[in-house]
């Protein structure tokens, strides 16, 4: 992808990796909008980068959703790269007495939304490029967050159909495989151990500029080119 002069609109871009992608596509002089659901969080990043454009939405509401799509095309017309980055992780059993509800949440957010906004922004005329932000635990899950897991196997796998069913078009697919970064994702304190989100980023970057779509980091990396045998190794040590 041109990694300048993009309009570009990141979902969940006030905070976590979405915040620092926000941060570097501004630097590479590209018009950058963040949305998400709370007001602080993006008050926030627009303090610190002045340029950014913010929009409030909750995008586990397919009216929000809807909502934004028309505010950008209404607005923002020349849009021309959407990256689905938002999206949440519930650390949960089975056996929790508020299982499903925040499993229908994590759906929502994860799986629903970026569907729901790739088919939207396909109507925009100036799309040309669809970043889709899935996580190493796409191809090995822990078990103390299945749900978030799943999620993120479905995303890859959607994303997977999506590059092969765009192949004839302009548009190019590209997924992000983030592993686990030092970000509140879950809660705040429980990937503090975890690479910074600006060495994932400075990665991601310098394998867009080489023309790659498939974008890994650190132990993702193994994950992505796991076989069998190696994954249910990997399963097995990380869910003892």
């Amino acid at each position: 992808m041109k990694l300048s002069g993009n309009k570009i609109l990141i979902t969940g871009g006030g905070t976590g990796i979405g915040l620092g992608l926000t941060e570097r596509f501004i630097k590479e002089n590209n018009t950058v909008i963040i949305c998400g659901r709370r007001e602080s969080a993006l008050k926030e990043a627009s303090d610190k980068f002045p340029s950014l454009i913010k929009k409030k939405c909750d995008l586990s509401v397919e009216a929000d959703r809807i909502g934004l799509y028309n505010w950008i095309s209404e607005n923002h017309g020349d849009l021309n790269v959407l990256v689905n980055n938002a999206g949440i992780q519930n650390w949960m059993s089975i056996s929790d007495n508020e299982f499903y509800q925040k499993a229908n949440e994590e759906i929502n957010i994860n799986i629903l939304a970026p569907i729901h906004l790739m088919k939207l922004f396909m109507n925009l005329k100036s799309l040309n490029t669809i970043i889709n932000v899935t996580s190493g635990l796409a191809f090995v899950p822990f078990s103390k967050v299945p749900v978030y897991c799943a999620t993120k196997a479905f995303l890859r796998s959607f994303t997977l159909s999506l590059r092969h069913s765009l192949k004839s078009t302009d548009i190019e697919v590209i997924e992000m495989i983030p592993p686990a970064l030092n970000t509140d994702l879950g809660g705040k304190g429980i990937h503090d151990a975890h690479p910074p989100v600006g060495d994932f980023v400075e990665s991601v970057f310098r394998q867009m500029k080489e023309g790659k779509t498939e974008l890994t980091f650190g132990m993702s990396e193994g994950r992505a080119n796991a076989n069998n045998e190696s994954i249910a190794e990997f399963f097995n040590r990380m869910n003892p």
